[in-house]
């Protein structure tokens, strides 16, 4: 098994309130402004109150076009992921030296050399580091990051791995495009980065984690015929957000089953999770996460919290609020937790920890 030996988020210096970036976001956005009142009900209906972002507000109507979008990508998400992966290594008691396999994922910037590639001079890899950059998971990224670093730990017991997210959804912002998905893409999404560092069973011991989250098991489903409910389409433009009015309807269609069949095959039910740590994909699909699971009043209130103080990160956004999770006094020894997330696909990643 592996362990969760530290999380750090990163967030970006210009923070905004919610209707200081409805102001602006709406002159890039609207071509009629007479829809500015509808602009402004869809944002307050996002439950976000603040969000951070990648460059000043100031600075977005210079973005002329997806390559100058994506060069701000690469500068500002390197950074981030300096800073995030940098402090959980910190955290860990851990350095850049000890670091076995970097795993970085996102899904609003593209760069070769990869972002993974660009850190390890920057922290002070080793060059035999093995990287993985991964591209297109969206927001099921940090729930199957962990997976699929998990999985690796697996066979390297006295191993170290990094799991890096870096999402700067606001480079996406489509100019003059009123479609819905659009406008409430603009509402609810922010940037931001977050950085988990895993070890394997034996490593986990030589530090000395015992109290440390335990990744006990793992499950991908994956949803036939959902492939137009979440994603991208990609064009002269940069990122065209595809965002259905049906995922949470697919989400209260699945979600239950699939948790409450992954908890009895590892001999648990709904009421032997202590901890809920649950991406923050938005209202209706908070609500829609509540009512397939049945969960007790208050069981998301971090996922909550998450969304109206930084927004939908995409894939970092889970692991905001798995940080804020173990940064609350732990449960009792042998309580289990669920961390999940959705994402493109239409797809879920669920994960059993225990502490």
């Amino acid at each position: 098994m592996s362990r969760i030996a530290a999380v750090a988020p990163a967030l970006p210096a210009y923070r905004y309130d919610q209707a200081t970036i409805t102001a602006a976001f709406g002159d890039l956005v609207l071509t009629d402004p007479t829809d500015r009142r509808v602009l402004e009900r869809l944002h307050e209906a996002t439950g976000v109150q603040t969000r951070h972002l990648a460059i000043p507000l100031e600075d977005y109507p210079g973005l002329d076009g997806f390559g100058a979008a994506n060069d701000v990508f690469i500068d500002v998400g390197t950074d981030l992921g300096e800073r995030a992966v940098a402090a959980a290594l910190t955290a860990a008691g851990l350095t850049p030296r000890d670091v076995d396999l970097l795993m970085v994922c996102s899904v609003t910037g593209v760069a070769a050399p990869s972002l993974d590639a660009r850190l390890v001079p920057r922290l002070g890899l080793r060059t035999d580091v093995r990287r993985v950059p991964v591209f297109g998971l969206g927001c099921v990224a940090g729930a199957a990051g962990i997976a699929r670093v998990h999985d690796y730990l697996r066979g390297d017991p006295d191993g170290v791995a990094v799991l890096l997210t870096v999402e700067l959804c606001s480079l996406t912002l489509q100019r003059a495009d009123d479609s819905m998905p659009n406008l409430v893409a603009s509402g609810l999404f922010g940037d931001g980065a977050a950085a988990v560092v895993m070890v394997g069973e034996r490593r986990a011991a030589s530090l000395g984690l015992d109290a440390a989250p335990q990744v006990l098991a793992t499950r991908s489903r994956f949803y036939p015929d959902t492939e137009r409910v979440m994603g991208w389409d990609i064009g002269g433009s940069g990122f065209r957000i595809v965002l259905a009015a049906s995922v949470a309807d697919v989400v209260e269609a699945n979600l239950g089953e699939d948790v409450r069949g992954f908890l009895e095959d590892n001999e648990l039910k709904i009421a032997d999770v202590a901890r809920w740590i649950a991406h923050p994909g938005g209202p209706k699909v908070l609500h829609a996460m509540q009512r397939a699971l049945a969960v007790p009043e208050g069981a998301f209130d971090l996922t909550w919290a998450s969304l109206a103080d930084v927004g939908n990160l995409s894939s970092a956004s889970v692991l905001h609020v798995l940080g804020a999770t173990l940064a609350q006094p732990a449960p009792g020894p042998g309580e289990a937790g669920v961390l999940m997330a959705m994402g493109p696909g239409f797809c879920a990643e669920l994960v059993l920890l225990r502490w």
